[in-house]
């Protein structure tokens, strides 16, 4: 979807972000120029702790064009059924041939002063992550699963929790693997630590076994032994 005012074009018109729980997400807007003059533009949000925009002042030269790019911050919880009532402002007027992004002062947005301002309204939608469409008569078979969207364009709200809620549960066991495979790894680098210690202590009462002719005592045998079978269990189960 794109915005065709008589400065500025704006595509899209609608800020589509990827929404994950605790993840900052970006998404950018084009703005082209479709005039002969230097255009300024400013971007508003009804929410500016939540997003940062770059950038938010700027000019766009004649027939060429210009990126903001808008990035939320990482949001602790998912709004009631992933609707964001969060909306942008973006403001352009002519400016000065020649101008620069360090000559736009406010009031040049000032519509009482009798500048025209063009002004274009821009809403925020969550979607699913890797959000697809669905696949159309004729396309190929096989696909992985994905959300579905209507005809105009809004998106299953149980099919989009469930990828949601897949995708948390997914993330959610990859930790605790992570955190059962470091477990289990400082038990066996305890247990190698332990075993060396054992070896040097065998090693040092062969030595005075020979300088003694001695035996070794069955109890630092049964031990040593009783430890490689440990060592031997826990290498298995990393």
């Amino acid at each position: 979807m794109s915005n065709g005012g008589e400065l500025l074009q704006i595509d899209p018109v609608e800020l589509q972000f990827p929404f994950e729980l605790k993840r900052q997400i970006s998404c950018s807007m084009k703005l082209t120029n479709k005039s002969d003059n230097y255009v300024a533009f400013k971007v508003k949000t009804t929410n500016p702790k939540k997003y940062c925009v770059r950038p938010n002042t700027g000019i766009v030269m004649p027939h060429s064009s210009s990126e903001v790019k808008v990035t939320m911050q990482a949001q602790k919880e998912a709004p009631p059924d992933m609707q964001c009532k969060d909306k942008f402002l973006l403001q352009s007027v002519v400016a000065s041939p020649g101008a620069a992004a360090k000559d736009i002062t406010p009031e040049m947005f000032n519509k009482e002063s009798g500048n025209y301002v063009e002004d274009c309204k821009l809403k925020v939608v969550y979607v699913p992550p890797q959000l697809r469409l669905p696949v159309r008569e004729g396309s190929e078979e096989g696909s992985s699963p994905r959300a579905s969207v209507s005809e105009n364009g809004a998106v299953n709200t149980s099919e989009f929790n469930n990828i949601a809620r897949a995708y948390n549960e997914q993330q959610d066991s990859s930790l605790e693997t992570k955190a059962l495979i470091s477990k289990l790894t400082e038990e066996k680098n305890s247990v190698m630590q332990q075993n060396n210690k054992l070896q040097q202590e065998l090693e040092l009462l062969r030595r005075e076994r020979n300088r003694s002719r001695g035996g070794i005592p069955t109890v630092y045998v049964l031990v040593i032994a009783l430890l490689g079978i440990l060592l031997g269990y826990l290498l298995k189960r990393t």
